[in-house]
């Protein structure tokens, strides 16, 4: 039999989805005391700018996104937020719906990517923390 990876194409937004998944419960199941990252920064490379978020803050933020993916359930944003984003993307909003769906569908792609690298990163500097050496 098969596995899911093998079924699905590698560019499969069901894949990129469920790889973040298993990166984020990966790291739910080695964080054992989350609370051992709070007021660590996370510097994730060299240029970081999110200097705002420790490890703890990324920890829970990450955890959110994955309940939400696997639950289908987006929380309603006020009316604020969308309005100013609309302002920005207006060129994009009137181009072709086939050519905006792949806009997103890259961007999504991309932000799938770097979330499963952040929480793999986060679950790294936890053993560091922790002393435990892969």
């Amino acid at each position: 039999m098969q596995s899911v990876d093998a079924k699905l194409s590698r560019s499969s937004l069901l894949l990129a989805l469920q790889r973040y998944s298993t990166s984020v419960h990966n790291m739910e199941q080695t964080i054992l005391l989350p609370s051992l990252l709070r007021d660590i920064p996370y510097n994730d490379a060299p240029g970081a700018t999110d200097n705002s978020m420790d490890l703890y803050e990324n920890y829970l933020m990450l955890k959110d996104i994955k309940n939400m993916v696997e639950s289908g359930l987006v929380p309603h944003e006020d009316g604020e937020y969308h309005t100013c984003l609309q302002k920005d993307l207006e060129p994009l909003l009137e181009a072709e719906p086939e050519v905006l769906f792949h806009f997103h569908l890259c961007g999504l792609f991309t932000v799938m990517a770097t979330l499963g690298k952040k929480s793999q990163n986060l679950t790294e500097k936890y053993l560091d923390i922790i002393g435990f050496s892969r």
